[in-house]
């Protein structure tokens, strides 16, 4: 029970610490989840991580939310998924809220519009560096589908402008449609080892 409540407890203060001191939107979070969930608490393998952030921009609402709200059910069903939530929202919530009351003074100070062009450059590389690590864990899969349907989709994307609800539904139909291949060839293989 201890452990449980430790658990969660971690669980909110990270998604807390992660998105308080966080610019620039779910892009940005991305890899601080990576680090904190994946490498220090190892809480969950790259691959899952990869997946549940895969499911995460797909669906609805802010990557950021979505993304917490995806490892928070996966490490402790609803009550996880509802700690990591509130965890995510709480500081822009804050944040937002504070800011709100003095955005005419803010808005024409050319200190903070410096300091917002500085945020704009960090988040860019931050950005790039998650697009490197994402599309460096499909290069080193090797799994040749995988590849071509992210360059594939680059092509799309960039220099077609094709919209992206297109492409994550495409993407969507092509996993459904090789897992079921894969699930055919595994039923297909289990009799015949058994005959051996």
């Amino acid at each position: 029970m201890k452990q449980h409540q430790r658990m969660m407890g971690e669980l909110f203060l990270s998604t807390l610490k992660i998105s308080a001191f966080t610019f620039g939107g779910g892009y940005v979070i991305v890899p601080l989840m990576r680090k904190r969930f994946v490498e220090e608490l190892n809480w969950i393998d790259e691959q899952e991580m990869l997946d549940l952030i895969s499911v995460s921009q797909s669906a609805p609402g802010p990557l950021a939310v979505n993304a917490a709200l995806m490892v928070g059910y996966r490490m402790a069903g609803i009550p996880g998924a509802l700690l990591a939530v509130l965890g995510t929202a709480l500081p822009p919530l804050l944040i937002i809220s504070v800011l709100s009351f003095f955005y005419r003074q803010f808005r024409d100070n050319a200190y903070v519009s410096a300091v917002m062009g500085g945020m704009q450059a960090g988040v860019a590389a931050v950005i790039s560096n998650v697009v490197l690590d994402l599309g460096n864990g499909v290069l080193k899969s090797k799994n040749l589908l995988s590849i071509a349907v992210m360059a594939g989709v680059f092509v799309a994307v960039y220099f077609f402008r094709v919209n992206i609800f297109w492409v994550i539904l495409l993407c969507a139909l092509l996993g459904l449609v090789g897992g079921m291949f894969r699930a055919r060839g595994t039923k297909a293989a289990g009799p015949k080892e058994e005959e051996e």
